[in-house]
């Protein structure tokens, strides 16, 4: 990140804004016929406040580098809200970071600084890459930690060998908006205090936005990943079955 890089950002940060109102999934019944549901699964640790959202099983390591907007410090409830459909299964739609308990007027994508952002337009954004079917949230100083317990434990599969039975209790624990293998976990470090949220990505692999939240004094007060935008997947599958009914389709919302 560079001045340059900054100015240009100044430019174009009103572009790269969520158009949906992402606090509405948390305090909606329903949305477009769909039933909503929100799922309390702890808190995360954000020692530093540079925040890092990565797929945890892929791209999570010290050398990852955090969104260049950086977060009040300390320990913050994590909220999934959970989207029910006949076809679709129970689905995690947003995943909320709340700072504060202030409303939200404007959702700018979180960046890390190296985007390449000239000729940006109101569809366009970056995002981060799923390649596990899962995300988490952390933060830049909880990175090396993580790699020191992985070395340490060196089994051939990190899942397999270690995360695959914390999944399965979670679901024994918490069995619901869960499957068997279990959807989310938050995971404690160990030999740390340091809790890291994962959860299952929407519709699974795929690149998803991640938006900082703004209040009306522009202080930042939440962070939401958008796995699903309901209206957009809704509407492409009524486009879908418009053009050929015997061939359905899962619909994400990303762009890659």
């Amino acid at each position: 990140m560079n001045e340059s890089w900054m100015q240009k950002w100044e430019e174009v940060k009103n572009i790269l804004v969520c158009p949906t109102d992402l606090e509405t999934y948390f305090i909606s019944d329903e949305i477009m016929g769909l039933e909503m549901e929100t799922m309390k699964i702890g808190n995360v640790s954000l020692p530093s406040g540079k925040v890092v959202v990565r797929d945890p099983l892929v791209f999570l390591n010290a050398n990852q580098s955090p969104y260049f907007i950086q977060t009040p410090k300390g320990n913050f409830p994590v909220t999934i809200a959970v989207v029910k459909s006949e076809d679709w299964g129970n689905r995690y739609a947003v995943v909320k970071v709340e700072f504060t308990k202030e409303k939200p007027v404007i959702y700018r994508e979180a960046l890390v600084g190296i985007e390449e952002l000239e000729g940006v337009t109101a569809d366009d954004f970056f995002g981060f890459g799923v390649d596990a079917g899962l995300g988490c949230i952390t933060d830049k100083e909880v990175l090396p930690f993580v790699d020191q317990f992985v070395d340490k434990i060196d089994v051939n599969n990190v899942y397999d060998d270690y995360f695959a039975e914390l999944f399965s209790q979670s679901y024994k624990d918490y069995p619901n908006n869960q499957r068997k293998a279990g959807d989310w976990i938050n995971w404690t470090v160990p030999g740390t205090d340091y809790q890291i949220p994962m959860f299952a990505s929407g519709f699974g692999d795929g690149t998803y936005p991640v938006y900082f939240a703004y209040d009306t004094n522009e202080e930042v007060c939440g962070l939401y990943i958008q796995f699903i935008d309901i209206e957009l997947a809704l509407s492409e599958e009524d486009e879908d079955e418009d053009i050929d009914d015997d061939e359905p389709e899962n619909f994400i919302f990303s762009k890659n």
